[in-house]
């Protein structure tokens, strides 16, 4: 039943990169669920400076808490092509009753990610964070059936990384070196290899 909702064309919608999803404090129409492609919830200083406060990637959903009336307090955009299924807000459709559960789960998900992505910002090295980033995304695309043996997609450029962890994109790039010569990742050409998944693990202080 659900992938025959997802199917119907005006149930769908898609954004390029750089195109937002959602802007601060405006009321979302609908929830999306990411079929598709990778998009990012941030914040900006008054200076400019960025700070990526979440990641969302295919199977997520894009935000739940719109479900109970919440307006978007950060805006969200588009990091790669993006297809989405839309799930309208402000009403029990049977579409969002089908995705309840899912709503419901997604909702837990995003608040354990975001305590886990408090403490490593708050207590990690350098080479903690970006092991737990990695380790976070490819376990989520494993769930979601996107990795290839200890492969996955990884679109985030150096920058992204830096505005996710808290780093500058200089400190990123060397603490990537030193974990490519400690043969914990090969990172090339948009695509993430882990050699040893379980020394990347104990690297991040992952449990």
């Amino acid at each position: 039943m659900t992938n025959q909702l997802a199917a119907v064309p005006h149930d769908r919608t898609h954004f390029r990169p750089h195109q937002y999803l959602a802007r601060e404090a405006e009321k979302p129409a609908a929830i999306y669920r990411i079929d598709e492609g990778w998009a990012y919830r941030f914040r900006l200083l008054s200076d400019g400076r960025r700070q990526i406060t979440a990641l969302f990637l295919p199977g997520d959903y894009c935000e739940p808490q719109w479900a109970l009336g919440h307006a978007p307090t950060q805006p969200i955009m588009a990091l790669t092509n993006v297809r989405a299924t839309l799930l309208p807000v402000g009403m029990r459709s049977e579409r969002t009753l089908i995705h309840e559960r899912g709503l419901r789960n997604a909702l837990a998900a995003s608040l354990e990610r975001q305590t886990n992505w408090l403490v490593t910002l708050g207590r990690c090295t350098a080479l903690e964070r970006i092991a737990h980033l990695l380790c976070e995304i490819y376990e989520r695309l494993r769930r979601s059936g996107l990795t290839y043996g200890q492969q996955c997609a990884m679109p985030l450029t150096q920058m992204d990384m830096a505005d996710i962890t808290g780093l500058t994109a200089v400190h990123v790039n060397r603490t990537l070196q030193a974990m490519r010569s400690r043969n914990l990742i090969d990172l090339h050409s948009r695509w993430l290899r882990i050699p040893d998944l379980a020394a990347l693990r104990r690297s991040a202080c992952w449990a």
